[in-house]
């Protein structure tokens, strides 16, 4: 028996894998793309299912596909591709989508591969023959039924994307915003130095630095929210060019109302589908939230690599977990790897967003933009890998983090910047003047004014008391 099947398309014969599902246009685009090897993310091809099922939900209600059309599917039929559909958004067919990326601007290969999968699928469950040239439940005239590929694919990309943030990406940054927020008001009463250019400032408490780290990842969590906001509009129902063609007036609101109660997002039909045709603005937007959360995670994890440097010869006022022998050469050294593969994670996180904006800027021109593979495929290896990031930061460091109290107290008392509590008795001049000399000699402020009787010996412990200094006093 031949590994291989005959299939029939519009530009002629095709051999297609004996059992695949897909047919001849998935095939085409196979042989047409060897590019990277690399297919579309998941998520996306599960949210290409479930599109499919919402739509077909609503061709059922409306009356569409039981109707007077080419070929009126009985009840039996249509539950067999709903059932098909939803087998593809749950991932039981992942190894039927082998479209390369970089492929048709449109996403028409993968939309025509969804819909053959599908088609096959669902006359597999009618005990039909899927091999047969005839296909009772047809993949352009059932499956695709009030659509096209240019409505349909940046609306499987919204919902992927959306469904990426909500169920990954928001609870990671909730449960590092928790670490980082336990870490916070265990370390309240940790006196250390401050710093600002990397040279010495006022003291502040080591809480209070990492309820600055906590409050960046609450804000980190917002955008992350406005990012799914940016994307709830959904181009379904404008099928070619946004005028909605060949589909029912009320096709794109049941399409999102079924997506929506699927899961449990508020989608909305687009309020003018020329401009969700042709544009990927709200996906620009929602990438560009994915950006600053990617800045965020490198600044916060680029902090604690730096305040866990050491153990000797560094601040090491963090005491990072050890995770693996840091050198080949150096025997017993061991290194901040979480802290350096978030920081990786981000720059490439932030790299993508330039593809993005490109890609949105550049890409849609006049009733469709170009560039919507790779702009789904990046978007979601964003959000992936800021969740996988952050989930991994929160289990292989940030919760097992400890305080080195010695080292953050030691510094304190050496710091130059204790004058600054001098401002109000003597002046910024004399207080200046004071800590050139303590410089120079190698004493503390607080010997120099004792030696020189600067103020009085319960006035100047009161003025250089460390935690007095971080915070605010009315008096």
């Amino acid at each position: 028996m031949s590994d291989f099947r005959t299939e029939r398309d519009s530009m002629g014969d095709v051999q297609v894998p004996r059992n695949a599902y897909y047919g001849a246009q998935t095939q085409r685009a196979v042989d047409n793309f060897p590019i990277s090897g690399w297919t579309l993310h998941t998520d996306l091809i599960h949210a290409m299912g479930l599109v499919k099922f919402a739509c077909g939900i609503a061709n059922r209600d409306l009356g569409k596909l039981t109707g007077t059309g080419k070929r009126p599917l009985n009840d039996k039929e249509v539950e067999a591709m709903l059932n098909a559909a939803r087998e593809v958004a749950n991932g039981k067919h992942d190894d039927q989508f082998p479209i390369d990326v970089f492929q048709t601007g449109s996403g028409t290969s993968s939309n025509m591969n969804v819909n053959e999968v599908i088609s096959n699928r669902a006359i597999e469950l009618l005990d039909g023959d899927r091999f047969a040239a005839e296909k009772p439940v047809h993949p352009n005239d059932h499956v695709n039924m009030g659509q096209s590929t240019n409505d349909t694919f940046p609306t499987a990309i919204h919902v992927a994307v959306a469904m990426a943030i909500r169920n990954k990406l928001i609870p990671a940054l909730k449960k590092f915003h928790e670490s980082l927020a336990k870490k916070a008001e265990a370390w309240d009463q940790i006196i250390k130095i401050g710093r600002t250019h990397l040279a010495d400032a006022t003291p502040l408490r080591l809480g209070q630095e990492f309820g600055g780290f906590a409050r960046q990842l609450q804000l980190s969590i917002d955008r992350a929210e406005a990012a799914v906001g940016a994307v709830l509009e959904l181009p379904v129902g404008g099928t070619a060019v946004g005028s909605g063609i060949n589909t029912h007036p009320e096709f794109g609101d049941h399409v999102a109302t079924a997506l929506a109660e699927e899961t449990s997002i508020p989608f909305v039909e687009a309020e003018n589908h020329f401009e969700a045709n042709a544009q990927r603005d709200g996906l620009v937007e929602c990438h560009g939230h994915l950006r600053t959360i990617a800045s965020t995670l490198f600044n916060v994890s680029n902090n604690i690599r730096w305040l866990g440097s050491g153990p000797r010869c560094g601040f090491y006022e963090v005491q990072l977990p050890d995770r693996q022998p840091g050198s080949s050469i150096m025997p017993g050294k061991v290194n901040p790897v979480m802290c350096e593969s978030m920081m990786q994670v981000a720059a490439r996180v932030m790299g993508n967003d330039q593809t993005i904006t490109l890609s949105g800027a550049a890409g849609g021109n006049f009733q469709l933009n170009i560039m919507m593979p790779v702009m789904g495929q990046t978007t979601l290896e964003s959000v992936n890998l800021l969740a996988s990031s952050a989930d991994a930061f929160v289990e292989f460091c940030s919760d097992d983090m400890e305080a080195n109290e010695e080292a953050c107290e030691q510094m304190v008392e050496q710091s130059l910047s204790m004058v600054t509590s001098l401002n109000p008795y003597i002046g910024y001049e004399k207080a200046s003047k004071l800590a050139k000399e303590a410089f120079k000699s190698g004493k503390t402020i607080r010997e120099l004014c004792t030696e020189q009787q600067i103020l009085d010996e319960a006035t100047l412990n009161e003025a250089l008391d460390p935690m007095r200094m971080t915070e605010p006093h009315a008096d």
